[in-house]
This record gives C-alpha cells, sequence and structure tokens, in this order.
C-alpha cells in the first residue's frame, strides 16, 4: 500500500509540471507525465488596425533567385554533387546509373493535375484578433493579419519592423504558450501559479534573453516556480546517454555541441544558420529543374506550399545509393476555393541531391545569407556583484586605472587594453572546464567560400576542440542526431561513412556511430522527453527557481541554481 501511494504521489507530481519547448518553426509543450508533447506551429497572427502596417514572417527563408552570380555558384554544386554520386557504386558493388535531368523534365511537362475533388473547402475565417499555431495555415492570405514567429535562426526574433520589438516577441511567447497550455492541456491561465515549469533554452544563450525569458515565465505567465535547460543537455537525458556530441537539427539552425555528464562544453558549442527550411528551398528549385508540374507553387509566399514542400521533402528525400534512375511519385495539392489535384512526377537524384545538400552547404545558397555563431561572452548582469562578466568589467576598469596614463594611453589607442591584464581570461565562466581548448572562432566553421562548413566537418571540428582524446573517441561513438531537420532514410549510415573520412590519423576510432531514434523516441521529441525525465529527478528539487525569490535575487539564482554554466 505504502508503494503505491507514493507512485501516484509522483504521478501527481509529474502532472503539475509543464515543459516546455520552443522551436523557430514548431513549439512542444506538454505535462512531463505525458509520452509526448502537444505540437503546434509557433506563431501568431495578430488583426492590423485599419491603414496598419503589413508584416508577414515567411515560413521558409528568403531566396536568391535574382542573385546570378550566386545561382551560378549554387548550379556548380549541384554538378559537383552529381558527379559524386556518379562515381558511387550500389551494394551489390554495380556502378549507380543515373537518369538525365532532361529526360525527366520532358516526362514532367507532359504532367496535369488530376482532380480529385471538385473543391479543397474554404479558407479559415474568424473575427478574432488573434489567430495561434496551426489555424494560420488556413488563414485567407487576403486577410488583415500580420504573422510572426518569435523565434528565427534559434534567437529571439527581434527586427526594427512592427512587432520585432523585445517586448512584442515577448508578449507573443506568453500569448501562443498560454494558449496552447489551456487548449490542449485543459489548465486555465490563472491556474498557472499552482503549476512548474521547465522550460528548454538554446545551447548558446544570450544571457539578457535567458533572464527575460525566466521573467516571463515566473512574472507574466505566473507560473508557480521554474527551472530551465539547454537543450543539448535535455537531449542527453532524453536518450539515456551520459555524454555525447549532440547534433540538433531544426528548421532554422544546425547546432553542435560535446556534452559530458550533464555539462554541454561551453567551448565546442557551434550554430550553423541553415536547417531543414534551406534543404525545402533547394529541393523546390531541384524539382523546378525537373518541370515540376505545379507551376504556380511558391513556398516564399504561400503557407499551404511551403507546408506542401516541406511534406515533399520528408517523402520523397532519401540517401539510398541503390535507388538509381528515375522512378515516379504522387501528390496531393489541397487549397482553399481551388479544386483538389493529384499529380503523378518522375523524379531521380534530386531526391539524394536535396538530402546531400547539408553536407554542401553550397547547395543552400538558393535561400539567405547564412551565419555561424560560437558562445561567446554576453553582457554582465549588473544586478548580480557576483557575477563573473561584472568581476572582470569592474577589473578591467581598476587595471586600466592604476596604469601610468601614458601608457595607458598607448594599450587604449592600440585597442589591446582587455590583453594587457595579466589572468584577464581565466576569470571567464566557460574557462573553468578543464581538457577544452580555448575558444572557438566563427571562422573554424566557415568554408574557403565563405559559407558555412558541412554538417559532417562541423562534427568532427566540434568534438577536436575537446581536449582530451580519449573522451574524443567516446564522442565519436556516440553522436546524437535530434530534432526534425534532417529525418532523411539512409541518413544514419551516411552520416557515420562521412565522419569516418574525416577523422585525423591520431583520433581514429574502430568506429562511429551516429544515434538518430534511442529507446523508440521520435527524434524531434527527444530534447523535451529529456527536460521531462530532469523532472522526476530528486535533485531537480534544488533546480527549482520561485516566483518569490525571482522577484527577491533576480538573475543572481541563475548563477547560483542553474544547470548549465552562466
Amino acid at each position: 500500500m505504502p508503494i503505491v501511494q507514493e507512485i501516484n504521489s509522483e504521478d501527481a507530481s509529474a502532472r503539475n509540471i509543464i515543459i516546455i519547448h520552443p522551436g523557430s518553426y514548431y513549439v512542444r509543450i506538454g505535462r512531463a507525465s505525458d509520452v509526448n508533447p502537444t505540437t503546434v506551429l509557433h506563431a501568431v497572427a495578430r488583426k492590423r488596425f485599419p491603414g496598419g502596417h503589413v508584416y508577414v514572417d515567411s515560413f521558409l527563408p528568403t531566396t536568391s533567385h535574382k542573385n546570378t552570380e550566386c545561382m551560378k555558384e549554387v548550379e556548380e554544386a549541384r554538378l559537383q554533387v552529381s558527379r559524386f554520386l556518379q562515381s558511387q557504386n550500389q551494394s551489390s558493388g554495380r556502378r549507380r546509373y543515373v537518369t538525365p535531368p532532361q529526360q525527366i523534365a520532358a516526362f514532367n511537362r507532359r504532367v496535369t493535375g488530376q482532380v480529385i475533388n471538385p473543391s479543397g473547402g474554404d479558407w479559415y475565417h474568424t473575427n478574432e484578433d488573434v489567430v495561434i499555431g496551426d489555424e494560420i495555415l488556413n488563414l485567407d492570405p487576403e486577410a488583415p493579419y500580420n504573422v510572426h514567429f518569435p523565434i528565427r535562426r534559434g534567437e529571439l526574433n527581434l527586427h526594427k519592423n512592427i512587432g520585432g520589438s523585445l517586448m512584442s516577441v515577448l508578449e507573443n511567447l506568453c500569448t501562443i504558450w498560454s494558449h496552447v497550455i489551456q487548449s490542449h492541456l485543459g489548465i486555465n491561465a490563472k491556474n498557472l501559479k499552482d503549476y512548474r515549469c521547465v522550460l528548454v533554452v538554446p545551447d548558446i544563450f544570450n544571457r539578457s534573453h535567458v533572464k527575460d525569458l525566466m521573467n516571463l515565465t515566473l512574472n507574466i505567465m505566473k507560473f508557480g516556480s521554474c527551472f530551465m535547460v539547454q537543450d543539448h543537455v535535455a537531449a542527453t537525458f532524453g536518450a539515456g546517454l551520459s555524454y555525447a556530441c549532440v547534433v540538433d537539427v531544426g528548421h532554422e539552425k544546425v547546432s553542435i555541441g560535446c556534452v559530458e555528464d550533464g555539462i554541454s562544453l561551453p567551448n565546442t558549442r557551434v550554430r550553423l544558420g541553415y536547417g531543414g527550411a534551406d534543404i525545402t528551398q533547394t529541393f523546390h528549385w531541384l524539382l523546378q529543374k525537373c518541370a515540376f508540374p505545379y507551376i504556380q507553387c511558391d513556398p516564399f509566399k504561400s503557407r499551404l506550399d511551403a507546408f506542401l514542400m516541406q511534406k515533399l521533402k520528408h517523402d520523397f528525400c532519401h540517401l539510398h545509393f541503390d535507388v538509381c534512375g528515375c522512378y515516379e511519385k504522387s501528390f496531393v495539392i489541397r487549397q482553399s476555393k481551388k479544386p483538389v489535384q493529384r499529380f503523378t512526377i518522375q523524379v531521380g537524384d534530386e531526391c539524394i541531391i536535396g538530402a546531400l545538400s547539408i553536407f554542401y552547404p553550397e547547395l543552400l545558397g538558393i535561400s539567405s545569407s547564412k551565419t555561424v555563431v560560437t558562445q561567446i561572452r554576453t553582457q554582465s548582469q549588473f544586478e548580480d556583484p557576483f557575477d563573473a562578466e561584472y568581476l572582470r568589467e569592474t577589473s578591467r576598469r581598476t587595471a586600466k586605472e592604476s596604469l601610468d596614463p601614458i601608457v595607458g594611453e598607448s594599450f587604449v589607442e592600440n585597442n589591446a587594453v582587455t590583453s594587457q591584464i595579466p589572468g584577464e581570461e581565466e576569470l571567464a565562466v566557460e574557462g573553468i572546464i578543464e581538457n577544452v581548448q580555448p575558444a572557438s572562432s566563427t571562422s573554424d566553421y566557415v568554408g574557403e567560400n565563405g559559407s558555412p562548413v558541412g554538417i559532417d566537418v562541423a562534427i568532427v571540428r566540434c568534438i577536436e576542440r575537446y581536449g582530451s582524446e580519449e573522451l574524443r573517441k567516446k564522442f565519436y561513438t556516440s553522436i546524437l542526431v535530434v530534432g526534425g531537420g534532417i529525418k532523411f532514410p539512409g541518413i544514419v549510415e551516411f552520416l557515420e561513412t562521412r565522419v569516418s573520412k574525416l577523422i585525423s590519423a591520431p583520433h581514429q576510432t574502430e568506429r562511429v556511430e551516429v544515434i538518430m531514434s534511442n529507446k523508440e523516441i521520435d527524434s524531434e521529441n527527444t530534447t523535451w522527453k529529456g527536460a521531462a525525465v530532469m523532472a522526476h529527478l530528486e535533485s531537480a528539487f534544488e533546480l527549482w527557481i520561485y516566483a518569490q525569490e525571482w522577484e527577491k535575487y533576480g538573475a543572481r539564482l541563475l548563477r547560483e541554481k542553474s544547470v548549465f554554466i552562466w
């Protein structure tokens, strides 16, 4: 009897914990006791005032079709990948054969849509001031709504247009999360004081934004308590791994970093500014080269077309080299106010080239410019007198003032003030972990042409930033891929092969192992599940930050209670 009571008590506690994992395209929210989270489009549409400014965040990145020089580089990259595929063998040992794109295009030009339903239904009509989540997809494009995605490329979507201020972004986050919690979990916003929240934050984080998000959960949404966990750390808990090189491929970014015993190693973190959405744009371009019969398709301007191309990418793209030549694929177009049509087209190596674009980022030049971000020191928290950044800045000022005025002027003139302070770098929070090389530069992850390196190269460079050769070998045998950006058949085996070929001789291991789905958990939900697991741990009792504490002590609690190095 006591055992049953204990289990029921634990279950009740888990039901009062809500896990929130926000992303660029989807947000995943659920109770810690749930098997899987509720997944909702992470967007909000707000009705415009008459004559108000128009602003609509696109569902896919902007394209570079008008830049002829860029398109020439993309075409050269496509030819390079095509030659690579022609040089490969099938599993039987026979050379792969390729159907010329011109032959496939000739077939597709003769394709016409087969009407399977005279009407695709009506647009979603509403008089509400706010539309949230998946309903935005079917919202009439002519309706007076501005559409906002509060997170882009792994960061808060701050910009100079309407809805781009920090307060607006936080309000959009609050609106979306509160709506999902109330409509899908059945919890009234007024009762959140009786619930706890675990919020998943990016591995590469902005300290100021983390503080704002904590303020959002405790002071605005009014949760009773909250703690934060980095997405890479949560992913290892979800996969049941004590150490791993985590590769999180999302809608708009790829983040890579090494995790050991629940600690994300700061100097191994990198975020590449491309993701599944960029692959979708490239795949659409490849289909167009083969005379894609749905000529009106514009995934940048049309939300439904963007959703269609996302689906075609997941259904068509693969990395099975035994599949050669051309083959037929079917898809259905459902659009409001238009007949429902089925198209049967021929496709060839375009399906493989699309999946390979994440290994050849030059192909991703079809979409907007890419960025590379590594973990850097951010602004200090002045309300915390023991904050490492605050101590560094004050020690720098003290040292500068104590120098001889003439010498000091010389230092300032040469922009070398910080480098003249002995031991200054040792004060960095990121420097307290052993066996890690100095902070990585973005140039470590940029190729000769100025674009980010492929995902395989980035993984190797990330792992090799760790100083312990023994642990590097372990990381190579535990490469954990999470997120929904590259769920292509054959991706695990191909990634293992590519990484194995890139490893330098001193670090060569007997095998490279890539883990994508562990313990029957979908790779898209691994991070969310890991955060739920952490909420169940006995040690989590010490991590919770309560609303009263936050109001009294503020950001210094993040230094004292965070599970990551603050």
